[in-house]
């Protein structure tokens, strides 16, 4: 900490006699400096060891403290001559106003204090060891160290969800009622059943037995003296003291002011000035053109019934389903050695960085998603993975597994972010993260360019395709009526049933998702409503000189910026190309 305060005062002094450009860089240099040193985890992520030997702190202070220093920063950058800077400099300097601005925004609001749901918290830190290659010594006692550090870090979670009390600002009980159990799945059987121990019950080829066994020694001591009596005690707090707290109304609008905080927090996700009427209605519109196309796919396989029998016959028909989870990962597989190939057709340019396919840790895996991305570490030590859920293989329908690999690896997720990783001459910051607008539009574009790689050809695939694109678009509708106009959690599921052709169970996790995760449901269909937006607006000007390879190439080209920037953008391309 004392490096980067250094930094920060050397930064003040120097930046009033430097130029511009130098000035803006060295405040962007300073600020990624920062940011690492507050968050040990996302140096995990990134493939830096450097801090694997402990956490960010999450303390009252430490929260305080974080956001003073972000007003700092963003005086320094409101200081900047922006007319003196390059256009990717520009650029940056916006995204990092704007990130800082929404950041202090969160603070003020008091987001911070509802840091736990049922997808995130401390219940879920043992999932980091994924990004650890466990290589040396050192690897096994960082590990430790996090290990005995986590009471302490419990006890700093426990004074933000105390203060959250006294604020009035807690999660929705329906969503913390989970936590428990998650809780009693890492505290199932002795100290060596831990999901924390995992790391220990494989030896590194450098290590001997003897220094092996000792490491497995201190790690159960740790766990079953320290972690695991802290967990219990966590457990018992939440149960005891914050579940009776938290707010009985699923939406956070029921919170004081909290209409306006979800105005925020629907602008924030969607990098656009869209009120939640706006939204709510243009989901609407999405969903009854989407209906349309699914009575056709119905139709074409001549089924009698209406669209919600339709719906039922795919959910409870066991031809649909796999009947083991082995089965359910071997055909993710496959369906992933398929898409690779198909890539050069609509890429110019393709990342070297490859991904792989796992399976989601059984510790999660019943209260989480049907899949999600890991990214590649920054420094290339690692690849990106695809991990799928496979928890309950009855309810994870075949027809949906091409549409959800488009999306989650290629040409989705693994492509848009291992290229961004790639770009060379942008900060850190831009080429590491991005907007949530960008990501999760492009991957749902990204799901209909299944059809140009001869995907989709089963009417049940095409249907598939088609209930992922209603399910985003129903996230524009319940998440909307959850958290600004008031629906309850079970409106918000029979919406969602009466829709889209997923399983209960998936049904489910995804309205409690939104519930725990107010506003970030809504980036998905409005990014790629964008983006189509954008690419029908180049085939138009440029007719029969439109290439496909190299608007995407060029879309792809800035990283996951808003979609302001990103429109401006493909409109100076589009320009340029008649020209």
């Amino acid at each position: 900490m004392k490096s980067v305060l250094f930094a920060l005062l050397v930064l003040g002094a120097s930046c009033a006699v430097a130029a511009p450009a130098d000035r803006f860089n060295a405040i962007v240099d300073a600020h990624w400096s920062w940011t690492l040193e507050q968050s040990p985890q996302l140096r995990t992520y990134l493939g830096d060891t450097g801090a694997n030997d402990r956490w960010g702190d999450m303390s009252l202070a430490a929260h305080a403290q974080r956001d003073a220093q972000r007003a700092d920063f963003l005086t320094q950058l409101e200081a900047v001559d922006v007319d003196a800077l390059n256009e990717q400099q520009q650029l940056s300097h916006a995204m990092l106003l704007r990130r800082l601005r929404s950041e202090r925004s969160e603070y003020a609001l008091g987001l911070y204090l509802m840091p736990i749901n049922m997808r995130s918290g401390p219940q879920h830190l043992h999932t980091l060891q994924e990004r650890v290659t466990f290589n040396s010594e050192r690897d096994y006692r960082d590990w430790l160290q996090r290990l005995q550090q986590l009471p302490q870090l419990l006890a700093e979670y426990r004074a933000l969800l105390q203060e959250g009390i006294r604020q009035e600002r807690t999660q929705a009980r329906v969503v913390m009622e989970r936590v428990p159990a998650q809780i009693d799945r890492l505290l199932a059987g002795e100290a060596e059943d831990s999901p924390f121990y995992k790391p220990f019950n494989s030896a590194t080829a450098g290590l001997d037995e003897a220094r092996m066994a000792e490491l497995r020694r201190e790690a159960s001591v740790v766990i079953a003296r320290g972690l695991n009596p802290a967990l219990a005690e966590f457990r018992e707090f939440l149960l005891t003291t914050y579940l009776p707290a938290c707010r009985e109304q699923p939406g956070i609008g029921s919170l004081p002011e909290g209409k306006a905080l979800y105005r925020f927090l629907a602008g924030y996700f969607t990098t656009t000035d869209m009120t939640p009427e706006a939204i709510h209605e243009v989901g609407k519109a999405e969903v009854a053109r989407l209906l349309e196309e699914m009575e056709d796919v119905k139709r074409s396989v001549g089924f009698a019934g209406d669209l919600q029998a339709f719906n039922t016959f795919l959910r409870s028909d066991p031809q649909f389903y796999y009947n083991s989870p082995e089965a359910l990962f071997e055909g993710y597989l496959a369906i992933a050695k398929r898409l690779d190939p198909q890539l050069v057709q609509l890429f110019g340019k393709l990342p070297r960085m490859p991904y792989g396919v796992r399976p989601i840790p059984d510790t999660i895996a019943p209260d989480t998603t049907t899949a999600y991305y890991s990214r590649p570490a920054a420094n290339g030590t690692q690849p990106g993975y695809y991990y799928v859920n496979l928890y309950r293989p009855e309810v994870r329908p075949k027809y949906e597994m091409e549409v959800l690999s488009v999306h989650e690896a290629v040409p989705g997720h693994h492509l848009q972010i291992a290229l961004a990783q790639e770009l060379e001459g942008l900060p850190l910051f831009r080429t590491t993260g991005g907007e949530t607008a960008f990501i999760e539009g492009w991957g749902l574009y990204a799901e209909r360019l299944g059809y140009q790689m001869g995907l989709y050809t089963d009417p049940y695939s095409r249907y598939g395709q088609l209930t992922y694109d209603m399910w985003r678009a129903v996230r524009l509708v319940v998440d909307t009526g959850i958290h600004y106009f008031g629906w309850s959690r079970q409106e918000a599921i029979d919406y969602f049933t009466a829709h889209a052709g997923k399983s209960e169970a998936d049904i489910v996790n995804e309205i409690d998702r939104y519930i725990g995760w107010p506003g970030q449901a809504l980036a998905y269909k409005i990014g790629q409503l964008k983006i189509l937006a954008l690419r029908e607006r180049a085939e138009d000007a440029l007719g029969d000189a439109f290439d496909i390879r190299a608007f995407h190439d060029h879309l792809l080209g800035a990283g996951a910026i808003p979609l302001d920037a990103l429109e401006r953008r493909m409109d100076a391309w589009i320009a340029n190309q008649r020209s």
